[in-house]
């Protein structure tokens, strides 16, 4: 509960320690002095006023207990409230994507997207699980079950939500690691080690979920034996787009020691890429292939933006660009 200054329990704390002062100080000058002894007849007795002030000490301290409690019940509402709010914000945002996605005209790229789209989701799902807050977790599934390619996501998501809420903890326990397990095959290593860690903090004596971090370390390194091992074959193959693709996935897995050792053989891949869009470029210039010289030019200045013919194609990109305007589609010489 919020008991900062601003709040409204600080505030009226001081208006209820103001009222016990002022009950005790009557109750004080009712038993020992005659301030409100009165010779009259028909005057209130002073016991009478004890215990007026009694009753109304009582009730004070039965009104401020309630408003203690409504206002932590208020607190407690919106902490809930904002952490749903969240929730649904960050799957919006996958939605949008999914909405732009849907609208691609390539149909593989759109299969591809969307199977990133339902990981996407899964994610923010068992994020919410973990965490058990399953009414966070239904608004999500949800929202994901308004859309017509994904209802069927939507259904699988409810039933493990509905498992995962009625597990036991080892149940759980074996759940996340299922879906640890399942960020290994996809190769995700951060999202891996982030939930592996989340999952030891919450359960420190479980010896699985310890067991995890090993598993991550050697799972990993299986994985870079297998991308050194394609590189080495692409290389020797002088296969030089694949050598590129490789070289992008070993970039993660290599210690700087091993990043110096495949230094040279790295050099030479790339001046052979260099060579061989130097080779397109100057074949599409001599076949007067004005939109193919283009688009290799600008190839070789984004890959290669230091390069001595990167910098040639640059004071020349204005003339290429005039003649590609000029030429239909796939047109060849002037």
């Amino acid at each position: 509960m919020n008991l900062g200054k601003d709040s409204p329990l600080w505030r009226s704390r001081w208006h209820v320690i103001i009222i016990y002062a002022a009950l005790i100080a009557v109750v004080a000058l009712t038993m020992f002095t005659d301030i409100f002894r009165s010779q009259q007849p028909g005057a209130i007795p002073q016991i009478i006023w004890l215990l007026i002030a009694i009753l109304i000490l009582a009730a004070t301290v039965v009104t401020t207990s309630k408003t203690a409690k409504i206002f932590n019940s208020l607190e407690e509402n919106n902490a809930n409230l904002e952490k749903v709010t969240d929730a649904l914000d960050k799957t919006r945002e996958v939605l949008v994507q999914i909405n732009q996605n849907t609208c691609l005209s390539e149909s593989v790229k759109a299969v591809a997207n969307r199977e990133a789209d339902k990981q996407a989701l899964r994610e923010i799902v068992f994020d919410n699980l973990q965490q058990q807050d399953f009414e966070a977790t239904k608004e999500i599934i949800d929202e994901i079950s308004r859309l017509t390619p994904y209802q069927e996501l939507a259904k699988q998501l409810r039933a493990e939500a509905e498992g995962y809420r009625s597990a036991g903890n080892q149940e759980r326990i074996n759940q996340v690691i299922e879906h640890i397990e399942r960020l290994f095959d996809t190769y995700q290593w951060a999202k891996a080690s982030a939930l592996i860690e989340r999952l030891i903090k919450a359960e420190p004596l479980s010896e699985n979920a310890k067991a995890m971090r090993q598993q991550l370390i050697d799972r990993k390194n299986d994985r870079k034996k297998v991308l050194l091992t394609a590189w080495d074959d692409a290389v020797r193959r002088q296969a030089t787009d694949r050598s590129l693709e490789l070289l992008r996935d070993l970039d993660t897995y290599l210690t700087p020691n091993e990043g110096l050792a495949l230094q040279e053989a790295a050099r030479q891949v790339f001046r052979n890429k260099l060579h061989s869009l130097g080779v397109q470029f100057s074949l599409a210039v001599s076949e007067r292939r004005w939109t193919k010289a283009m688009r290799t030019g600008e190839e070789i200045m984004q890959d290669f933006p230091n390069s001595k013919m990167a910098e040639e194609i640059r004071e020349k990109l204005d003339i290429l660009r005039d003649k590609a305007s000029l030429q239909p589609e796939g047109g060849g010489a002037d």
